[in-house]
């Protein structure tokens, strides 16, 4: 069981930068207070990952065969990576940390199936288009018929607010639903946990990043790309929340960030290209590219350095 404590480590450091895809924008629109909403959100991760997370560890599975120490490298060198970009204030994914560390452990290992890799890799592109018009479709919608909301503002507002907590709540379970693979998913493919148990430490793992150490990119994602008020963190929530349910029921752990950043590219893109800062949507875009490189990297040469693969 000692191997756990590298997965222990990689949620933690997932909690703590996907918190800003969950609650960044609706925080940033000052709808909630911080530690508000991280205590829903880390609530709601838990009852995700225990009712539908676990269909997701058969993609990580499918890549390569784990064994007890393979498996504590991998989630070392995810999480280093993953804790490195949070610490920068760039919001990336936990997915394409833990996919880039079992290629580069297998790749030594010469045991790399790269079939279910396509899958993944188109889930990437995919994922923040999905995100970008789950966001832009309503909100072209509002501003064309805006009467759809309550005219009185005391009303609109209280609408507003409480669509945000529900939203929240609905992002952190899809986030627990999807992304608890990246944080257990080898050590059920090593027979080490049952995928329940797997599920549930994942998530208390996650549930404490998000509340100790998640503020830095909470700001990234909150207001940085795209300026937002209480509406449309509402809908870039939901559009977030919506993506990754259906990439959880599917069984492909994508990426909350990427998500989330699409569906604000999709807000931006309604209100002007100009609204977008293209400064930090390239520093988040080299998190993206930068990931699975460095987490593969830091998996291989720790490979090498064990001689685990000789």
């Amino acid at each position: 069981m000692w191997t756990l404590i590298a997965g222990l480590f990689m949620g933690w450091s997932l909690g703590a930068n996907d918190a800003a895809n969950l609650f960044g924008p609706i925080v940033a629109s000052a709808a909630l207070r911080f530690w508000t909403a991280a205590s829903i959100a880390a609530a709601f991760v838990l009852v995700g990952a225990v009712t539908v997370g676990s269909r997701g560890f058969a993609a990580y599975e499918a890549i390569g065969a784990q064994t007890l120490i393979s498996s504590f490298l991998i989630m070392v060198a995810a999480g280093l990576t993953v804790t490195l970009m949070t610490f920068l204030g760039l919001p990336v994914s936990s997915t394409q940390a833990v996919v880039g560390a079992i290629v580069g452990a297998a790749l030594i290992a010469g045991g790399v199936s790269f079939q279910p890799l396509v899958k993944i890799f188109v889930s990437w592109v995919l994922t923040p288009l999905g995100g970008m018009i789950a966001a832009f479709i309503p909100y072209k919608l509002l501003i064309m018929f805006p009467r759809a909301l309550p005219a009185r503002l005391v009303t609109r507002n209280s609408v507003i607010r409480v669509g945000l907590i529900l939203v929240t709540c609905y992002s952190a379970y899809s986030l627990g639903a999807n992304n608890v693979a990246n944080v257990t998913g080898v050590y059920v493919g090593a027979g080490v946990v049952s995928p329940f148990l797997a599920a549930l430490i994942g998530a208390l793992a996650i549930g404490a990043g998000i509340l100790t150490f998640s503020r830095r990119v909470v700001r990234t994602v909150g207001n940085r790309i795209v300026s937002l008020d209480h509406l449309t963190a509402l809908i870039v929530v939901l559009a977030e929340a919506i993506t990754l349910n259906v990439y959880a029921l599917i069984g492909v752990p994508v990426s909350a960030s990427q998500a989330v950043v699409g569906a604000v590219l999709g807000i931006g893109l309604v209100k002007g290209v100009k609204t977008i800062d293209g400064r930090v949507l390239v520093r988040v875009l080299f998190g993206w590219i930068g990931t699975p490189a460095i987490a593969g990297a830091i998996s291989a040469g720790l490979g090498l350095f064990v001689g685990l693969f000789d």
